[in-house]
């Protein structure tokens, strides 16, 4: 006759030594998934991959930065939250269509989150005044830079750049202006 309470008898997943070894294991393996979740869903992405192409690119924005400068080009921006429209007025807007095409590309950068950067179209409404629409209502700072372009992957060929930052707690306009100074 068999003995139901014998713990030999028991499956494998009734006995009390099975769970006492391999009970902190599975919990350990758990918790490890768990963290790397976390660690690849909260990655920093202020980290650039190639060093090399970003630092001869600076060059290349110093260089637009001075064209702007020279030219004398600043800009007003202006963000309606409760439309969604972004007006831009260009002081001194040179009226040669090379410097001011009809559409200009402003891209607005997170801080910290790249997946929340914005690329906005501003398109002219009459000389030195573009017109544009936000993807998503902005909170906190952002990172401005203005480009004479209507593709992103040509901001090294613009011919100028301005640029600026804006902090939407402390307000809905800022300025654009060049880095470099005359």
């Amino acid at each position: 006759m068999v003995d139901v309470n014998d713990e030999s008898v028991k499956p494998w997943y009734r006995q009390f030594w099975f769970w006492f070894v391999f009970g902190p294991l599975i919990f350990i393996i758990i918790m490890c998934g768990f963290t790397v979740s976390i660690a690849l869903k909260g990655a920093d992405d202020v980290i650039i991959d190639n060093y090399y192409k970003e630092g001869r690119m600076i060059n290349q924005a110093l260089g637009q930065d001075k064209r702007a400068s020279e030219l004398g080009l600043s800009g007003d921006l202006r963000f309606d939250l409760a439309t969604g429209d972004v007006i831009l007025n260009i002081a001194n807007a040179p009226a040669d269509e090379t410097l001011m095409p009809q559409q200009l590309l402003l891209m607005m950068g997170h801080p910290v989150k790249a997946a929340k950067d914005q690329l906005i179209s501003l398109k002219a409404i009459s000389p030195g005044y573009y017109r544009g629409e936000l993807l998503a209502k902005p909170e906190y700072s952002w990172y401005l830079t203005l480009y004479p372009i209507s593709d992103i992957a040509n901001r090294n060929q613009a011919p100028w750049t301005l640029s600026g930052e804006i902090n939407f707690q402390s307000g809905d306009k800022t300025q654009l202006a060049p880095r470099v100074k005359k």
